[in-house]
């Protein structure tokens, strides 16, 4: 799937392949690549657009150098989903069995599906230093094309760091000056005394990227000024740098538009979201987004989101296979409401009776209508492909539950156009639907956290509830006797909500407390944003480095209860199974890469506490 689309370039085929050639060598950054260019040869404006192209493509974690795959998705599946509460692996236990231990918070070192991300990442992070290298190299590019173009390096630098950090805790920090030829590639991430922290060198790249990339863009999904902001606001946040973060997401709320310069707003259906039309994608809801397109002409290379494919329904409707990532009965019962349509409890909304159970006991009562967007249920309208069977479309409901992955799936009607059309299984599976990677949503729920943590409740309620009103809109709900367009993501004519749907805004004064504010932050951040890779990395951030408002080990506290509560569904899963404070918050470093940086004897690359 190709990525970036430059309108106004015409890139020669040759050029295409300038990121792959420039990009590092197998192990991260210790051998000389392969078939090299130099530098010279592309030192002109096309040339450097050609290398920053390649370097958005990096964003989908796939069709790199390095490979990438399952492991290396841009949503984050395996990490930010499976390794939460929010899905199960799917398949069966023995299928794409390196999973497991990541989802059962004990991942290996050799595990490579971390190999995958961190290879995918570094990756990228070459692209986007190749860009500044060749520009300085270039000759046709004036003053504020050389601003413009390393602000978009930066950016994506940024990007590229800032995952690799959330996931590995102390990678290093690799700029444009390691190269081969300097000699200097065995980047350390420890001093001999101490981890290196490479918080301040992103933030220094997206404060840059702020302070220099333009208001608007002429491409859509090209990063802007209120991108790196955004993203800038989002590094704050997982430094529990709350007061700093605060002042950028108000701004963002309030001035903040889009690359083609429409104001940042919720989208009236919530459903749009994931709706794989060009029409819709790019909305005034997406802040950032990895470009997904089909049926271009482009190969295995140019960033096919392959990381995705696994995750359709097992043997019909549209999945050829394989049942992966499925929903967990835990975030299917976040979506209980109460009978003025407000979230149950954080403490007991996921006890008996479960939604959707497969039993006459289940759950009859009030739900969220975002549950039918976020997942498939058995009756419920899966788009456009009939009602969801149940089972049937589960490989292993002893082990994937009772739910279906539905976010990134495309429509039938859209079969073949809006999905790949060739017949291979993995191609089958493949849609153009974006990988959002920060929302509006996203933007008021990290706003309405800080507003909590300062004192500032009526500003927390006010942001939680413009996200609550949308779901309120019955435009964006599915109903039972509606025909599915896939255009507009509605359910034309429908008049019978597929279920009991009932949500609400929180009335006046309902955030009286700190702590009442924060569970209610929480529950919409985990409804809104199912499914969509964040719910692990919310859960580190509140407990590495934490949040004012809630108890120490919140993260610990909560996976193992939850744990607890699967255990006896789920056994070969979760029996036994302990989430360990100080070490699970985050994944191991590989061992093929610390073996290839200390490779000379010294001890360039640490594993990290506790692995």
């Amino acid at each position: 799937m190709k990525r970036i689309k430059f309108n106004k370039l015409l890139i020669p085929g040759g050029l295409a392949l300038i990121a792959l050639l420039l990009a590092c060598g197998k192990n991260f950054l210790n051998k000389p690549p392969l078939g090299v260019l130099s530098p010279s040869i592309v030192a002109n404006k096309a040339g450097v657009q050609g290398i920053l192209i390649g370097a958005y493509s990096a964003t989908s974690g796939e069709g790199t150098s390095q490979g990438g795959s399952w492991g290396s998705a841009a949503n984050n599946w395996t990490y930010g989903s499976v390794c939460a509460d929010d899905a199960y692996k799917g398949s069966t236990s023995s299928d794409q069995g390196d999973i497991v231990n990541i989802q059962q918070w004990a991942a290996v070192t050799n595990n490579p599906y971390l190999a995958e991300k961190w290879a995918a990442m570094y990756d990228g992070v070459q692209r986007a230093n190749d860009v500044i290298r060749t520009m300085r190299l270039a000759t046709d590019i004036i003053a504020t094309d050389t601003v413009e173009f390393k602000a978009e390096a930066l950016f994506l630098r940024g990007f590229f760091h800032f995952e690799l950090r959330k996931v590995f805790f102390y990678p290093p920090f690799v700029d444009e000056y390691i190269t081969y030829n300097n000699g200097n590639l065995n980047v350390p991430n420890n001093d001999g005394s101490g981890y290196i922290e490479i918080w301040p060198k992103i933030e220094a790249d997206f404060s840059y990227a702020m302070a220099n990339l333009p208001a608007t863009q002429p491409n859509k999904g090209q990063a802007n000024k209120w991108a790196a902001e955004a993203f800038l606001a989002k590094v704050y946040m997982f430094e529990g740098k709350f007061a700093l973060a605060q002042p950028l997401l108000d701004e963002l709320i309030t001035s903040g538009v889009t690359a083609s310069g429409t104001p940042y707003a919720l989208q009236p259906n919530y459903a749009q979201n994931f709706n794989p039309d060009a029409g819709a994608k790019n909305s005034s809801e997406s802040v950032f987004a990895s470009q997904i397109s089909v049926n271009d002409g482009s190969g295995p290379g140019g960033g096919k989101a392959y990381g995705d494919n696994l995750n359709f329904p097992y043997g019909g409707g549209p999945g050829a296979c394989c049942g992966f990532d499925n929903p967990s009965q835990d975030v299917a019962d976040a979506y209980k409401t109460d009978a003025v349509g407000l979230p149950l409890p954080i403490a007991t909304f996921n006890l008996a009776p479960h939604v959707s159970d497969q039993t006459p006991a289940a759950y009859v009562g009030n739900l969220d209508p975002r549950i039918d967007i976020s997942m498939g249920r058995k009756g419920i309208p899966y788009l456009d492909w009939g009602p969801h069977p149940g089972d049937t479309w589960i490989r292993s409901p002893g082990d994937d539950g009772h739910f279906s992955p539905k976010k990134d799936v495309y429509a039938k009607a859209v079969q073949g156009t809006l999905s790949d059309g060739s017949s291979n299984w993995a191609n089958v599976e493949l849609a153009a639907v974006n990988i959002n990677l920060i929302r509006f949503s996203d933007i008021l729920l990290w706003d309405a956290e800080c507003a909590a943590v300062a004192g500032n409740l009526a500003l927390a309620e006010t942001d939680v509830n413009i996200v609550r009103t949308r779901a309120a809109n019955p435009l964006g709900w599915v109903y039972s006797n509606g025909a599915f367009d896939p255009a507009s993501y509605t359910y034309k004519g429908g008049t019978i909500p597929a279920d009991q749907y009932k949500v609400a805004p929180y009335p006046l004064g309902y955030f009286s407390t700190p702590v009442i504010a924060m569970n209610a932050i929480i529950m919409e951040r985990r409804i809104e944003l199912a499914e969509e890779g964040h719910r692990f990395f919310d859960l580190q951030r509140w407990q590495i480095p934490g949040n004012p408002i809630l108890p120490a080990n919140y993260m610990t506290t909560t996976l193992n209860a939850y744990a607890a509560i699967q255990a006896p569904l789920h056994p070969a899963q979760y029996q036994g199974v302990t989430f360990t404070t100080g070490k699970a918050e985050y994944f191991p470093v590989p061992q093929g890469q610390i073996d290839a940086e200390n490779s000379n004897g010294k001890v360039n690359l640490k594993q990290i506490p506790g692995y």
